[in-house]
């Protein structure tokens, strides 16, 4: 129902959103019981999950990520069905602990990253920020250039986010 859903009311570049990449993901790696694709999203999407879940429950909006739940002219289906937001990070814990972690994440999830971030860049409205490819907030950024931008988070991501989750997932017990 999801994928019918966003794609008439948003159109198909709303699945260059990272959440909904990662549910994908983690749906593959459920059916086809393979952990590199929930182990990608663990270290690529599950910090960003937990803030949207901190932002809906608290109202604390850390990047304005929950504000469209909260539009009363925003249909109610649509944001019912956001709501998947709250059990991909409660999914992709779970399966880590029953799958493991899989070490090729952080290269498979930072060639993604290189993959799916120029694309947002090219395809999606700058006012929409897609995974904040046009700034770190709400909005596009207008401090440095665009581009200039863009390669700087196509770095940041794998150094800042990506590599110490990884770090701290490849000390963990397989199946942990």
């Amino acid at each position: 129902m999801l994928v019918p859903a966003y794609w008439h009311y948003y159109g198909p570049t709303n699945f260059l959103w990272g959440s909904d990449i990662a549910l994908f993901f983690v749906l593959a790696s459920i059916w086809l019981e393979a952990p590199l694709p929930n182990s990608m999203m663990a270290i690529g999407v599950l910090p960003f999950e937990i803030i949207w879940c901190i932002d809906l429950f608290t109202g604390a909006r850390l990047l304005g990520a929950t504000d469209y739940m909260f539009d009363p002219d925003r249909a109610l289906l649509l944001r019912g069905l956001s709501l998947f937001h709250l059990a991909l990070p409660v999914l992709i814990i779970f399966l880590l602990r029953r799958l493991g972690y899989d070490r090729r994440a952080l290269v498979a999830q930072t060639l993604l990253t290189w993959l799916i971030l120029p694309l947002t860049y090219l395809l999606t409205n700058p006012a929409d920020n897609v995974n904040l490819a046009f700034g770190p907030g709400p909005g596009p950024q207008t401090r440095v250039a665009p581009l200039l931008y863009l390669a700087l988070l196509m770095i940041a991501l794998p150094l800042v986010v990506y590599w110490p989750l990884h770090r701290l997932m490849s000390r963990r017990p397989q199946g942990m």
